[in-house]
């Protein structure tokens, strides 16, 4: 057999996005952002046990449209990660297999994390006096 009539592996341009694929990357992907934004939440400790003028810095960044994106975003990851890692759970007990209770939760596990996500920074801005 000739090397160009071997049959090709599908991939992401052959197979149909659907949603437990969305959710399986996503799950991978808030991972890697979750380990990623450990490091702003490191910094602020250290800067807060350094003393005022480090933490205002900080403060400063994570006030700032691009610090309070970041945080949005990490706060949307640590939501989805969690959501879907109980649904993992879930599944490893045997629940939620059959492939329309396995779509159903991805949507849940998607729209959760967005609720979730909106229920924090509710609090967060209420907290702040929506300043």
């Amino acid at each position: 057999m000739s090397a160009n009539a071997r049959p090709t592996s599908p991939h992401l341009q052959i197979y149909r996005w659907q949603i437990q694929m969305v959710a399986s990357i996503l799950h991978r992907a808030t991972g890697v952002a979750l380990a990623a934004g450990t490091i702003l939440l490191l910094t602020a400790l250290l800067a807060l046990a350094s003393g005022q003028p480090a933490y205002t810095a900080v403060h400063a960044f994570c006030a700032s449209w691009i610090g309070t994106l970041l945080l949005l975003g990490w706060t949307w990851a640590l939501a989805f990660h969690f959501v879907n890692g109980i649904r993992h759970l879930l599944q490893d007990l045997g629940w939620g297999l059959l492939p329309a209770q396995f779509v159903r939760s991805s949507w849940i596990v998607s729209i959760s994390s967005l609720a979730l996500t909106v229920l924090v920074w509710a609090c967060v801005l209420a907290q702040r006096g929506g300043v």
